[in-house]
């Protein structure tokens, strides 16, 4: 009797042995289409700057993350086949992306429908053949095959309450009133400013060409003195090149928020050591060259004012990891919406309250916003050295993602936006 009952059950264990290893290897699959539908849904959304030729960067960069020409596109069925392989017994589909003006609408599988200055999110669908081992014996699965499905949204979060790795240039609100634009007015207008730094030795400063108002802005201090690698120079340079530099250090403000970033509401900003208004008797400072020398790298690192390359340590190897935009010509006269550059020419602003003209006075950050730096009338790019520090810029609202940032008030500031930059985030 129980050699019979052996013998039964011996071919049942082999089943379910068999059944447990195609559902296994299922399960592993679509983990893989996962992982690839979330990277290629997070790097398409990482595009999504509010400009007309945004969709097309954002499908790019999305084919990319499954481009295997380089043999490092995403793969899967343990890394054996390529995504979008359409020819061969086990084939792949990945669906061009959709692109959808809420979460809502992604979510809900519509068509989607938003242009590049309206799409905030990417839905992006994969469906792949999937090899069958024990279920391909059986007459259900005689393909030897089924599909798997993945999908993944990911898009541009709500404004955050802590942006990290954004520029230090702060300017004081026109209207602190307006908490939608501080008073610098609709970001469809394509309104231009000349930005000035804020001295109150040197002359007036007057508007550039083409920009008729002028924006006084300071630099807000992240000098982190316990940074061993960069000096002053050199990390100035970089914060207007690329934005602040992460850091764990302490904020020198004494600030709870860390040195990298900047919160809303923080009442506790201050103006970088050594450009104080009280020192600028005959032009701006060298402090201030220098963050100028790391912005003018965004237009071209390789012909900066010969003041950059003295005063900036290693400035050549510090230039050449900064590319400039891929955009650099769109200019006073277009309308950011026309740009179609990388996002380079975009730098997100602390708003103040008002701009402080003393060691011991303080500044409240009231939100953030963006503004895209224009080129001269003449097509020539701004000059670090100027005596004001002026640069033309256009204000856009937030329409671009930051870097990182956190939506909370984890730093106690009581910080309540409703309007500002998001980040890149995976919905599903």
């Amino acid at each position: 009797m129980s050699i019979q009952l052996l013998v039964i059950l011996v071919p049942v264990l082999f089943g379910l042995m068999g059944f447990a290893l195609d559902l296994g290897r299922l399960y592993l699959i679509r983990g893989e289409l996962n992982q690839a539908a979330n990277a290629m849904a997070l790097a398409a959304a990482g595009q999504l700057i509010g400009t007309a030729a945004s969709l097309d960067h954002a499908t790019a960069v999305a084919n990319q993350s499954i481009d295997n020409t380089t043999q490092l596109g995403n793969k899967y069925n343990f890394g054996s086949l390529p995504l979008n392989q359409t020819s061969g017994i086990l084939s792949s589909t990945v669906n061009p992306p959709g692109f959808f003006a809420t979460v809502a609408d992604a979510a809900a599988g519509a068509a989607g429908g938003a242009d590049g200055t309206t799409a905030r999110h990417v839905a992006i669908s994969i469906t792949a053949d999937a090899p069958l081992l024990f279920w391909s014996l059986l007459p259900v699965g005689q393909s030897r095959k089924t599909p798997v499905a993945a999908q993944a949204i990911a898009g541009i979060s709500a404004p955050l309450c802590t942006a990290c790795g954004i520029e230090p240039f702060a300017v004081a609100a026109i209207n602190a009133s307006d908490t939608d634009n501080f008073g610098f007015g609709d970001p469809a207008a394509g309104l231009v400013y000349t930005f000035a730094y804020n001295c109150a030795g040197t002359p007036t400063a007057v508007a550039l060409p083409g920009a008729g108002t002028v924006v006084s802005y300071t630099i807000l201090n992240r000098y982190d003195t316990n940074n061993a690698t960069l000096d002053e120079s050199q990390q100035l340079y970089r914060d207007g090149a690329g934005g602040l530099v992460g850091s764990t250090n302490p904020n020198p403000t004494g600030s709870a928020v860390p040195v990298s970033c900047v919160g809303v509401n923080d009442a506790s900003e201050t103006f970088w050591p050594s450009a104080p208004p009280q020192l600028c008797t005959g032009s701006t400072t060298l402090s201030v060259t220098e963050a100028l020398c790391g912005l003018y790298s965004r237009f071209d690192n390789a012909n900066a004012p010969g003041n950059c390359s003295s005063s900036v340590t290693d400035f050549a190897d510090l230039s050449a990891a900064y590319a400039p935009d891929t955009d650099v010509t769109t200019g006073l006269l277009d309308l950011y919406t026309a740009y179609v550059g990388n996002g380079r020419r975009v730098i997100t602003v602390p708003i103040v309250d008002g701009l402080a003209t003393s060691v011991t006075g303080t500044m409240t950050v009231l939100g953030l916003r963006q503004f895209f730096l224009e080129p001269n009338t003449d097509g020539s790019f701004f000059n670090p050295v100027d005596p004001n520090g002026r640069f033309i810029v256009q204000y856009i609202g937030s329409p671009m993602p930051v870097k990182q940032g956190f939506f909370d008030d984890r730093f106690g500031l009581s910080c309540q936006v409703t309007s500002g930059p998001g980040k890149v985030v995976l919905h599903q």
